[in-house]
């Protein structure tokens, strides 16, 4: 694929690419998609190149989708990185040779490179990703076990998931992440795994009733050890509005 590139790159942006942070939610696990590439020893976000006739968020949609096959996610842009030596020696002499691509040719290769940052945060088992690289290989790894990664890709990681953090106390998360129907303390959980902080159990469920996206069932969670709690469902309705207009409260 990254050949197919070289030999077409009149048909991509120069000196630009795109990077995606894709966090993954389930059973109380925050989880990245990881890519392990053959030529090195280290672990990558899905990235990739922008084509020329694509706008740069359609282009991060393609990027993702040809790295993982992931499909119908909502990307994020978070940021931009583009320090001067990021991408130096990465495609070193050696690795152009493993890749058989021609010296002259991998220029367009070693040429400083910008990268834009996507985030994404989805069930990462309704997210299945699917390498077209048999060479490639595509995994859920949580995100306080990620192993040494190439590039600046720690960096546009940790970036990331600050924002992650930054932006939950300007947007309500858990729909798709939980199920149908839910308690309280599982809504709970899924804010502190993101934060990656204890809440006070008080003051969540207040800030959680005063956004209003909830609705109270008329019926307790089965099969548990101690008093059951009550079940929970997102107003979608309402969800949607709070998305569109914002929260203005603090975690």
């Amino acid at each position: 694929m990254l050949k197919d590139i070289i030999e077409n790159n009149q048909n991509y942006q120069p000196g630009l690419s795109i990077d995606c942070v894709i966090f993954g939610f389930h059973d109380n696990q925050l989880k990245v998609l990881l890519i392990k590439i053959p030529h090195s020893e280290k672990w990558s976000l899905p990235g990739g190149f922008i084509p020329i006739d694509q706008d740069i968020d359609t282009a991060a949609v393609t990027v993702l989708n040809e790295r993982t096959g992931v499909e119908g996610i909502f990307l994020r842009q978070f940021a931009t990185f583009g320090k001067i030596k990021r991408n130096d020696q990465h495609f070193s002499k050696e690795v152009l040779e493993f890749l058989k691509i021609e010296e002259a040719k991998g220029k367009w290769l070693t040429q400083r490179f910008v990268t834009i940052g996507y985030y994404a945060l989805v069930d990462f088992l309704k997210t299945i990703p699917k390498s077209a690289n048999k060479e490639e290989v595509i995994e859920w790894i949580d995100h306080k076990e990620v192993p040494e990664l190439i590039l600046d890709h720690a960096e546009i990681l940790d970036k990331a998931l600050d924002t992650l953090r930054i932006e939950l106390n300007l947007m309500p998360v858990g729909y798709n992440l939980l199920p149908e129907k839910f308690t309280m303390p599982e809504l709970q959980k899924l804010y502190e795994t993101i934060l990656d902080k204890k809440l006070d159990r008080r003051n969540f469920l207040r800030k959680i009733n005063n956004i209003g996206i909830l609705n109270k069932l008329d019926e307790k969670k089965s099969n548990v050890a101690h008093k059951a709690p009550n079940l929970y469902t997102f107003d979608k309705d309402k969800y949607e509005e709070v998305l569109k207009n914002g929260l203005n409260q603090g975690w």
